[in-house]
């Protein structure tokens, strides 16, 4: 079985992108070259929150990602989230994700709303949700990210 595996970090730096690329490390996937995709998730695959990503491969590679990111500057606060369901009958799921500069509850909220709306489109048995947030408190002075990923396997070569 495939396997999704999902992963989250939250980081302070003097720029937006260096924020981002510490959140990213703490998350485990600062090494590879992001792609992003809509949120579906293909039968048959398992989706398992481990926080931060195992080696998924040599560095550079492309990592295929569902992706919910919040950046912010100093002082304020960010937050990030994640949710997910599948069908009861082992056919594909769903991924939601939000960001900005909410509360956590808020953010959970909101993705699990939006998760809902996008099980109604859909004519699949769906189990119970899942969802993984993720905030931090930024700082004056200071730019942070807050994400959640949602990492689609093991990382492919780019060339």
């Amino acid at each position: 079985m495939r396997t999704i595996r999902v992963v989250w970090g939250s980081a302070a730096a003097p720029t937006a992108m260096a924020s981002y690329d510490a959140a990213l490390a703490e998350a485990g996937v600062e090494n590879y070259n992001l792609v992003s995709v809509s949120s579906v998730i293909p039968a048959e695959t398992a989706v398992e929150a481990v926080g931060t990503a195992p080696d998924l491969g040599p560095a550079g590679e492309r990592l295929t990602v569902v992706e919910a990111r919040a950046t912010t500057a100093g002082p304020g606060r960010t937050s990030a989230a994640l949710a997910w369901s599948q069908s009861t009958d082992g056919g594909p799921g769903l991924f939601y994700e939000t960001s900005g500069e909410m509360a956590p509850e808020d953010t959970e909220r909101r993705v699990l709303e939006g998760l809902a709306a996008g099980e109604e489109l859909r004519e699949w048995p769906f189990g119970e949700s899942s969802v993984v947030t993720e905030h931090s408190r930024a700082e004056s002075g200071a730019y942070t990210t807050a994400l959640v990923l949602a990492v689609y396997g093991e990382s492919e070569p780019i060339l």
